[in-house]
């Protein structure tokens, strides 16, 4: 198990790598080169073939190589597509000047990038045992903000001291550490394969059908995710109103709250193996409520910069327990033979919520103003809690073999489903 957690962890940080990039680094890098705010939000536009990945994950679940691995066989084109995508901007040395070429090559590789998340998530739901499933995901989500941390930080750093190329260089070096792995990495054999890409393609609703999964996804998740997602939504706006610089925003968003959000990820996941999904739900959504009020007074005009760094790394680090929880949850209803659709479409299902939820913050406190939107985000966040613990309650995930054990059958009316 200790191995099948080494390697997912590579897997999820060099995934995340060029992500952390596009979003943070090289939109502070074409910011620095002159390029206007309307320009930039093209970038960012790339970011939306993320929510709708699930329109292609039936495919990987269906079509595999049985010779190098379902799955593995996916990840060592996805994962070489990666590092080219990323060596493809070398020659660009002035970003700014290339606008086009750079945003059709960071669309390409978010395509690779979220292609590559169904195909990682498809090996975590058939390898990780009940025990593990909290440690994976906690892996998972620390590892997006580790990813941001050296792709939209580190990565800038080295660019700023040494230039473009090298960084570039840097950037594709850390991903390929993932083709190496892939390259090591013995999928076990796959007996449950969908008969037909029809069958797969069902799969999009039939893992609704599952006792308690609408429940979940539905009811539990919309109210804690838009909590958070409205609460979050505030934080930029505000920092602005409060007369904070574009570049310490970006720094203190970026990279200072990633570091305690990436060890909240990883001891919330194994908190998950101890306490269960209810326990750490509850830690989750009582620090987003006290976090939530502690941004209070930056909702109110007043930013000080030691408190309202605290407050922003309190924020975080409850989102992210918050959100082990939810991913948990949602692999408690991946069904191994779909198991890359199964997640996908669950979690994506959450993105969507986090876009809403951002929507209706900023509409919102528009009109009242950020503190009433700030509490009617703590009562979402603790509605969204409460049910979850009565899902969890009705609904107590049910452990299921993992793929290569002796317990390994096949899935049965394509609801109940083992590895």
């Amino acid at each position: 198990m200790k191995g099948r957690l080494g390697t997912l962890t590579a897997l999820y940080v060099t995934q995340y790598l060029g992500v952390g990039f596009i979003t943070v680094g090289l939109t502070a890098i074409l910011r620095d080169g002159g390029t206007s705010l309307d320009t930039l939000a093209l970038l960012q536009i790339v970011g939306l073939i993320w929510p709708i990945k699930f329109l292609w994950a039936p495919i990987l679940d269906r079509y595999g190589s049985r010779h190098r691995g379902h799955y593995r066989s996916w990840l060592l084109v996805l994962q070489s597509a990666l590092v080219l995508a990323l060596l493809a901007l070398l020659p660009f040395s002035n970003p700014a000047d290339a606008l086009g070429p750079i945003v059709a090559i960071c669309a390409a590789y978010v395509f690779f990038s979220a292609t590559q998340d169904i195909a990682v998530d498809a090996v975590a739901v058939r390898m990780l045992a009940d025990s593990a499933r909290g440690t994976g995901n906690g892996i998972q989500v620390a590892a997006s903000y580790l990813g941001n941390l050296l792709g939209g930080g580190a990565c800038v750093l080295v660019y700023d001291q040494f230039g473009w190329a090298p960084a570039i260089g840097l950037l594709a070096a850390l991903t390929a550490i993932g083709l190496l792995v892939v390259w090591r990495f013995r999928e076990p054999p796959r007996t449950d394969r969908v008969a037909r890409v029809g069958a797969a393609y069902r799969a999009l609703l039939s893992v609704f059908g599952q006792p308690g999964c609408r429940w979940w996804t539905f009811g539990v998740v919309p109210l804690v995710y838009v909590g958070a997602g409205m609460a979050y939504a505030l934080v930029t706006p505000a920092l602005v109103d409060a007369g904070w610089s574009l570049g310490r925003i970006g720094v203190v968003t970026g990279v200072v709250t990633s570091a305690p959000a990436i060890v909240a990820g990883l001891v919330a996941g194994l908190g998950i193996g101890r306490f269960g999904r209810s326990g750490v739900l509850v830690v989750g959504g009582a620090a987003l409520t006290v976090s939530t009020l502690l941004l209070l007074p930056l909702m109110s005009g007043r930013a000080p910069l030691g408190a309202t760094v605290a407050a922003l790394c309190c924020f975080m680090v409850a989102y992210t327990i918050a959100n082990v929880v939810l991913y948990t949850v949602n692999m408690d209803y991946s069904r191994p033979d779909t198991g890359g659709t199964d997640f996908t479409v669950l979690s994506s299902f959450g993105l969507v919520c986090s876009f809403v939820a951002a929507s209706i913050g900023l509409a919102a406190a528009d009109g009242v103003g950020y503190p009433p939107v700030a509490v009617a985000a703590i009562v979402l966040v603790v509605a969204g809690v409460v049910l979850g613990i009565a899902h969890q309650r009705r609904f107590p995930n049910r452990p299921r073999p993992v793929a290569g054990s002796a317990a390994e059958h096949s899935t049965v009316d394509g609801v109940k489903a083992a590895a």
